[in-house]
């Protein structure tokens, strides 16, 4: 992202940002490349949140037919039947995102993101992935891992008021301002699969409630074949029986997670909009900050619950 430098119509349109983090960040945002798979609320309002900032381009990747359910949460799928035509979320999206800012380049692809080769990967910067399996993301994590050129990873999810975000940036360098000093710093991260790969027993600390029940319910839709947040309220006694068999497998008080959260998780998957805004809001800051190379970087799990309306930072990897 070394290439030439922002013209004068992108330095006139992203004045006030310039201004906030300088020009060597804007440049580098306007030549990263984005790519985003799975497109419900909380990722509407991440990608509408880079196409303000002015990043290079954003390719979206969401094959679903529209449903009442995708209208629920995502504003960038126009209200009008009339225009859905068969299109895809992806392509609905993008036909809306163009309108934020035409200066970023917006494109829809269909495929899955289990058959994307690394090849395709290589081409972007910036990959998020979110709606996808817990195999989708660990197949998705790992080939970007096995790239020579350093690709940041996300995962994105949110189920009733609850959301989550993962960040693998792997070995990362970046800058921050010390006193008057600009410092050099280095982050390591693990991959998803490491993070949740971490025996229980072994967290340094009380973890968040959020990550072990997580947890439990991506196990449990992989165990049964389910789509992400394919759950209803009659899925909570398989899925507190799991819970019980984790627990007793990774020497886990069961108090750590409780059944009245798996339970919201369960019988509420849909987003709740406001919620989609603070976490859509927090990726796009993240992503930026990975992007510029400037500000300490997330690590490596966040979560954010509206029912105490708490934003937790969990660093969980195999070292300490």
């Amino acid at each position: 992202m070394d290439g030439e430098e922002l013209t004068e119509q992108e330095t006139q349109l992203y004045d006030r940002q310039i201004r906030v983090w300088g020009a060597d960040a804007q440049r580098r945002l306007s030549k990263a490349h984005v790519l985003v798979c799975g497109i419900k609320g909380t990722v509407a309002e991440f990608c509408k949140n880079i196409v303000l900032a002015g990043i290079g381009s954003l390719t979206l990747v969401d094959n679903r037919l529209v449903t009442e359910e995708a209208l629920s949460a995502n504003f960038l799928i126009p209200p009008d039947e009339g225009v859905f035509g068969g299109k895809t979320v992806a392509e609905l999206c993008c036909d809306s995102l163009k309108d934020f800012n035409p200066m970023v380049r917006v494109s829809a692809l269909k495929g899955e993101p289990s058959s994307f080769d690394e090849e395709f990967l290589k081409t972007f910067d910036v990959i998020v992935v979110s709606c996808c399996s817990l195999a989708e993301k660990k197949s998705v994590n790992e080939k970007c891992r096995k790239l020579h050129k350093r690709i940041s990873f996300y995962t994105v999810d949110c189920r009733d008021s609850c959301g989550e975000i993962f960040v693998d940036l792997q070995d990362y360098k970046y800058a921050k301002k010390k006193l008057e000093d600009t410092v050099e710093c280095q982050l390591s991260y693990p991959s998803f699969e490491e993070a949740i790969s971490v025996p229980w027993k072994a967290h340094p600390r009380k973890v968040s409630k959020l990550f072990y029940a997580l947890r439990v319910i991506e196990r449990f839709e992989e165990a049964e074949g389910r789509n992400p947040g394919e759950t209803s309220i009659s899925d909570l006694p398989g899925v507190l029986k799991l819970k019980k068999e984790l627990c007793d497998s990774q020497s886990l008080n069961e108090a750590h997670i409780p059944d009245v959260l798996l339970e919201r998780l369960v019988a509420n998957s849909k987003e709740f909009p406001p919620v989609c805004a603070i976490i859509g809001g927090i990726l796009g800051q993240e992503v930026i900050k990975g992007i510029s190379g400037k500000g300490d970087p997330l690590k490596n799990f966040f979560y954010f619950d509206a029912l105490d309306g708490k934003g937790i930072i969990e660093d969980i990897s195999s070292e300490p």
